[in-house]
């Protein structure tokens, strides 16, 4: 069996300037944040980046990496929206294409597939159609005639995931009661890097009672990491919540001078263990209580 092991710094190295890249989870939930911060201390540049974004995309935008933004929104949850976000777009300072969240899910369902694109009635008599350069109609060949927004396939170069619990050959366990859409992400993608909380044996993951929880096929996995805590600031239920007081302290940061400060404190340090101890300590993290919707 194969040992897909890496460090993170070996997964961005992967990466190259210009690349597509689809980062996993959903707002402030289930984000790769350890690899997001490994590409923030990255020279790579010109990065287009799909997302059902969260601080991911705020943090890429602040640090000049993203040339086009492809998402269906861009929310830190308990702050509904990200001030760095916000900031970047009504600056103009890159390239975006805001779409349905269910357009977005059919354009990395059509990837995943192996498809050029997926008809779909979503955005039909929105602006989304009206103003969306390039995006195609499509009329049924059946006696129903009818005319579908040709959502074309979001293809990406590579994806980026975190996980709860994971193997050395790339399963991966998703035990978060909102597991949507990774699996999309990482069939939509050329290659996938996974961040777990644990890795473990394979029997934990493909024993009868859990495999249900395996969201996609380990041969699309290129490297997996042991990352405790990985998500944070973000959520990883079951294991911890949202870490409201750090995003709170994060979207304050938008000044030129104020996300100097957060990337010294938070960013631009050794590794994943002096990030965690800046951030509050594993204990700390750990019992953040996970947020009800």
């Amino acid at each position: 069996m194969l040992d897909k092991r890496m460090s993170l710094a070996a997964m961005v190295a992967e990466l190259r300037d210009g690349m597509t890249i689809g980062i996993g989870g959903w707002g402030a939930r289930r984000k790769p944040m350890a690899l997001v911060r490994e590409l923030l201390r990255s020279s790579l540049k010109d990065l287009t980046v799909v997302s059902y974004g969260g601080p991911d995309v705020g943090m890429l935008l602040s640090a000049g990496k993203i040339r086009k933004l492809v998402f269906g929104f861009v929310s830190l949850d308990l702050i509904p929206l990200d001030p760095h976000f916000r900031q970047a777009r009504q600056a103009g300072s890159f390239e975006a294409w805001e779409i349905d969240e269910g357009m977005l899910q059919w354009g990395l369902r059509a990837a995943a597939a192996r498809l050029p694109f997926l008809p779909t009635r979503l955005g039909l008599a929105s602006d989304i159609v009206r103003r969306a350069a390039g995006l195609k109609m499509v009329r049924s060949p059946y006696d129903d005639d009818e005319e579908f927004v040709a959502m074309p396939a979001l293809r990406l170069d590579a994806a980026l995931l975190h996980v709860n619990e994971a193997d050395v050959a790339g399963n991966t366990l998703i035990l978060s009661a909102d597991p949507f859409f990774d699996d999309l992400f990482g069939r939509a993608a050329d290659r996938t890097f996974v961040t777990c909380e644990r890795l473990v044996p394979t029997q934990a993951i493909c024993s009868i009672e859990r495999a249900r929880y395996n969201p996609f096929e380990r041969s699309v996995v290129t490297g997996v990491a042991e990352v405790p805590l990985g998500a944070h600031p973000t959520a990883n239920g079951p294991d911890y919540g949202i870490d409201l007081a750090h995003l709170t302290t994060y979207g304050a940061a938008i000044t030129p001078q104020g996300w100097a400060q957060y990337r010294q404190q938070f960013v631009d340090l050794p590794d994943h263990e002096a990030y965690l101890s800046a951030a509050g300590g594993r204990a700390q993290l750990a019992a953040i209580a996970l947020p009800v919707f």
